[in-house]
């Protein structure tokens, strides 16, 4: 399995203390997890894209050219990029342009947002957000893929002979699509044959799961070698400690203060993945997503969750209202005692030789160590 941290940058005071960090000390500590996250051997770092609430991700290609400069290895992702809202054209520019500065590092994963307010602000119709998902995913491959591109559509205006500049680094980055509710996101990565990433949040797991299946069903009708079909899986917030009563006792405050700021803020709203389904720390840890506990309780967590998903790629996220050394101190825990114990009994080709799509420049380390 592979492992990646997940980022999507909130930005809230310490639900106990009050207590708020700078927004400039928040963005810059994104930069230096990546860093950190690089060193204990993750094999991605993905940001988020928010334009509405307590987030600060509203300029993800901003924050990931930090990420290229400041990192050598490590993948770049988001997670997720909001299609929906965006001109593909200016998508195509930017996150080449990502690519090229990181040399190949890029793979993205796009999807229309967990956020309403944001389609008023961007002068679009909530209404239209799968329309929009759809006709800008299939204007963005063809111009990451194509030059000399003539489009015409019904929600961008037509196009004539246009190539965007800069070209990927070495061919189209691969492109993944976030799913938390809606079939639409799967049936669009199903018909690409393009992966597919679960949120694997706030609901039960058999909310996903039927998701995921219907990915992997609607792959093969499409006539895509599930050999294609890489899932990846997000987590309900991750918290270790030395037993699983002190992870749950540490852990508490945080968990069901998010909660319950989650439940107030969509008090009126029904919709599924608005809200925790687990609301108090102790359901989250016996039947959500939740990864709390010692790192052996934990690993066999995830391994649980992927005899449901079959899952390659295991997103993780820190709470930001950890203090910053014990942020770090989760992450490496995780890396040097989480990750080996599940890598022992699962195994998968993402970003390996077999891997035809994966990330350019995983496919020119490989040449020149070749040579």
């Amino acid at each position: 399995m592979r492992f990646g941290v997940l980022d999507i940058v909130p930005h809230l005071p310490h639900p106990v203390t009050g207590e708020i960090l700078s927004a400039h000390e928040r963005l810059n500590r994104v930069v230096s997890t990546a860093v950190h996250a690089e060193a204990l051997g993750f094999d991605s770092y993905a940001v988020g894209e928010r334009h509405a609430g307590d987030f600060l991700s509203s300029s993800p290609t901003v924050l990931l050219g930090a990420l290229a400069q400041a990192t050598d290895r490590i993948l770049l992702s988001t997670g997720v990029t909001v299609l929906s809202l965006l001109d593909p054209v200016r998508v195509a520019e930017d996150y080449a342009t990502v690519d090229q500065l990181s040399g190949g590092r890029l793979e993205i994963v796009v999807g229309k947002g967990n956020e309403d307010r944001h389609f008023g602000m961007f002068g679009l119709e909530i209404g239209k957000q799968y329309e929009y998902l759809r006709e800008n995913y299939e204007l963005l491959r063809r111009l990451l893929r194509e030059e000399h591109v003539d489009w015409t559509g019904v929600h961008h205006a037509d196009l004539h002979d246009i190539t965007t500049h800069p070209r990927p680094f070495d061919g189209p980055f691969r492109i993944w699509h976030g799913s938390a509710t809606s079939t639409d996101a799967v049936d669009l990565a199903a018909r690409w044959g393009d992966p597919l990433m679960t949120a694997n949040a706030l609901q039960p797991r058999e909310a996903y799961l039927v998701l995921i299946d219907r990915y992997r069903e609607k792959l093969v009708e499409h006539g895509h070698d599930p050999a294609v079909g890489y899932v990846g899986s997000g987590s309900g917030g991750l918290y270790l400690a030395a037993t699983d009563e002190q992870a749950v006792r540490q852990y508490r405050p945080i968990y069901e203060a998010m909660a319950a700021k989650l439940a107030a803020a969509h008090a009126d709203d029904p919709r599924k993945g608005k809200t925790m389904s687990f609301t108090t720390i102790e359901d989250a840890v016996a039947h959500g997503p939740a990864l709390v506990g010692t790192p052996e309780r934990v690993a066999e967590k995830i391994l649980d969750y992927h005899k449901a998903y079959r899952h390659d790629l295991q997103s993780v996220s820190i709470n930001p209202v950890l203090p910053h050394g014990e942020q770090q101190e989760v992450l490496a825990r995780f890396a040097e005692e989480v990750i080996p114990l599940v890598r022992r009994e699962v195994s998968t080709t993402l970003w390996g030789t077999d891997d035809a799509g994966r990330a350019g420049a995983l496919r020119a380390g490989e040449q020149k160590v070749g040579l």
